[in-house]
């Protein structure tokens, strides 16, 4: 499961969508021309999207975390496989040897297809948990770059901000590359969540009860 691919996909599209208007562009009538129209300035700015997804406290965390849960659940489909192959081998040595009667041979069989079927519902279960989480984190992510970009044009205006990825574009001036700023302020914002959590925490934990007198 290439997380990583999935994160630069989510933040990408998170960016790809914010074609974001300049807020101080003025109304005009409808009788003026399409040139009256168009905005007195365009101002566009490109974020290097890599960067952000190596750099984003954010992804750097939720990676680590989506990967070791991608892991487990590796280990925990391939043990329940070796052990059913295992068992399944046992079968077949013991059935040649004619160690079973007819009715304990069916009897293990049928048990060795019950595991079989057990083992294709935890793979499916542990698939849907994992998606589900991942999908979670995503729209999070999504919403976290949406959400920063949005307020930080409130104050930069630009007219545009467009994401840069390999060699997606053919120029872009250095002057118009606005990644570290982005990249600082969505730490900033994110390093700040933890802190509201575990103060909300601290407030909402009961008050330890006085010892009782002797």
């Amino acid at each position: 499961m290439n997380t990583k691919n999935i994160f630069r996909t989510m933040a990408l599209s998170a960016f790809a969508t914010l074609a974001i208007t300049s807020c101080n562009n003025k109304e005009v009538a409808q009788t003026e021309t399409p040139e009256q129209n168009a905005p007195e300035e365009l101002k566009i700015a490109f974020v290097e999207i890599d960067s952000v997804m190596t750099q984003y406290e954010f992804c750097k965390e939720h990676s680590l975390v989506l990967e070791k849960k991608a892991q487990n659940i590796q280990n925990t489909l391939a043990q329940k496989e070796r052990d059913l192959n295992a068992a399944a081998n046992n079968f077949q040595q013991k059935l040649q040897q004619n160690a079973y009667t007819r009715e304990q041979a069916e009897q293990v069989q049928a048990g060795l297809q019950k595991q079989g079927a057990d083992l294709q519902s935890l793979n499916q279960r542990l698939t849907n948990e994992y998606q589900s989480e991942l999908e979670k984190y995503n729209n999070a992510l999504s919403d976290s770059i949406k959400n920063f970009v949005a307020r930080y044009n409130k104050d930069k205006k630009y007219s545009l901000i467009i994401t840069k990825q390999g060699e997606n574009l053919l120029y872009a001036a250095p002057a118009l590359d606005i990644t570290s700023e982005i990249v600082a302020g969505l730490n900033k914002a994110y390093k700040k969540a933890p802190a509201k959590t575990a103060e909300k925490k601290a407030e909402e934990k009961p008050a330890a009860k006085a010892p009782a007198k002797k």
